[in-house]
């Protein structure tokens, strides 16, 4: 059975405020601001707003089946 990848999400408010959610030892942060979310996660990426690190093949699978995008709309809906 093929382990899960686990993705934080960061969503940033303002400087100082920003919403997390995920686990503190993920394969992937995404870090995004949250003026820049209508954009969508895969237009975001390409344009440099959504940062990402760590495991970048996670990053871009996630990004193709739309987790990304689902993952920042629930935190998004926590602002």
């Amino acid at each position: 059975m093929a382990k899960e990848s686990s993705i934080q999400y960061r969503v940033a408010k303002s400087k100082k405020e920003e919403v997390v959610d995920g686990p503190d030892d993920a394969e992937v942060v995404v870090s995004i601001a949250a003026t820049d979310l209508e954009l969508g996660a895969n237009v975001a990426y390409m344009r440099g707003k959504l940062k990402a690190t760590g495991h970048t093949g996670v990053l871009l699978r996630a990004l193709a089946s739309g987790e990304i995008d689902r993952g920042l709309t629930a935190v998004a809906s926590r602002l």
